[in-house]
């Protein structure tokens, strides 16, 4: 195994171990190559193996030196500042106002800092939630149970999507970790697939075929052949966008990720996709580093998203950057009720707000799209630099 990464202990390159093990097994399953789409599903979600599925700290826990010390592989915005959730809330109320309903479903929700933000917010304003969430990782789920336990009774774990649901929906960080296919364009403009072999060295190594009829259809409608191009798409991210029209009835799905309207995306400068892995805070392009250890990520493409719902039967409610989103649904106001003479707490709040609102960080790179059906009312959070038209 590389060594970038010198803090990994025994445990955790044993456990490397066992994971690599285990892709091999899968890929000699397969007849010797296995799609990257399969491949990321079990380094990720494997049981008891992958890094959703195994026992590990990944998520950076909420604190005051979250910014200098983080814990886990990656920070996500709950975690940096309650102020996240908190100004989410007020998006959700009007959704639920305009739903008559009290029910809010969370998918992936991490440490469970988002619910217990959004959930104290709701009871603020006079709206006691109940609270439905949807988690593939048991780890994640139990680390849920314990920080949500004072909610006991207002908080549910699904097992699987509700057959009917009228309310509103919340998926932070989500799409970008669902496994995506990868692609590259040959020098005669012929599309591949690129998946993964076992190497003689233990280890693993790209290998391409010639795309299946789906992808090359896809790919064939999104992008014109750009000779030696790599990227992804991520259809699976899609039927579950499209399958979101089956039993969102009524209310507002909030899609919250780090993406580009399609033009963006397959732009011929983005040569080498996004993929991306997180890995003790480090961020790098190797998913073969660690398998079982770090985060595989690949950036959303959010035309995709907002075609698929449209397919689905919902409408597409709002699309905009995350900084505008959350100006608009009321974060500096938030920002303004505090003490400025308190010098030290407003520098601790302030840091991460920066943070979210930044076009250097997240502010610009992350998106908001809204989803939805049978809402007369415009979303608060789109009432200004609503980038609709640019998808």
């Amino acid at each position: 195994m590389p060594e970038p990464f010198p803090s990994l202990d025994s445990a955790a390159r044993e456990h490397a171990g066992r994971m690599a093990a285990y892709l091999r097994g899968a890929i000699a399953q397969a007849g010797g190559w296995l799609s990257f789409d399969q491949w990321m599903a079990e380094a990720l979600y494997a049981p008891g193996l992958g890094y959703y599925a195994a026992g590990s700290a990944k998520l950076a826990e909420s604190s005051g030196a979250a910014l200098e010390a983080p814990e886990g592989d990656f920070v996500t915005a709950p975690e940096l500042t309650p102020l996240f959730g908190q100004t989410l809330a007020a998006q959700a109320a009007q959704v639920l106002r305009q739903t008559s309903t009290r029910d809010i479903l969370e998918f992936g929700a991490g440490t469970g800092a988002l619910a217990e933000q959004v959930m104290a917010a709701l009871d603020d304003e006079g709206l006691e939630a109940r609270y439905y969430i949807v988690e593939v990782s048991a780890d994640l789920r139990q680390r849920q149970r314990q920080r949500l336990a004072p909610l006991e009774g207002r908080v549910t774990w699904l097992d699987a999507l509700p057959a009917a649901f009228e309310g509103c929906v919340l998926a932070n960080e989500v799409l970008d970790a669902m496994p995506v296919q990868l692609f590259r364009w040959d020098d005669d403009g012929t599309l591949l697939e690129r998946g993964v072999v076992a190497d003689a060295n233990a280890g693993f190594s790209w290998a391409d075929r010639a795309a299946s009829a789906p992808l090359s259809r896809a790919m064939g409608a999104r992008m014109p052949p750009l000779p030696g191009y790599v990227s992804e798409v991520n259809l699976q991210a899609e039927a579950w966008v499209r399958g979101m029209g089956q039993w969102l009835r009524r209310g507002a799905a909030l899609l919250i990720d780090y993406g580009f309207p399609r033009h963006e995306y397959y732009h011929p400068q983005r040569a080498h996709g996004t993929l991306m892995c997180h890995l003790r805070h480090h961020a790098h392009a190797d998913p073969f580093l660690a398998p079982g250890l770090q985060d595989i990520t690949a950036h959303v493409d959010f035309t995709a998203m907002a075609d698929a719902a449209l397919e689905g039967g919902l409408d597409v409610l709002g699309y905009t950057s995350q900084a505008r989103f959350l100006m608009n649904a009321g974060l500096m106001a938030r920002m303004g009720t505090l003490d400025p003479t308190d010098v030290a707490r407003y520098a601790r709040t302030a840091a991460p707000v920066q943070k979210l609102l930044s076009e250097a960080e997240m502010g610009e790179l992350f998106k908001v799209l809204a989803v939805g059906r049978e809402l007369d009312t415009p979303l608060l959070g789109f009432t200004r630099g609503d980038r609709r038209g640019m998808l």
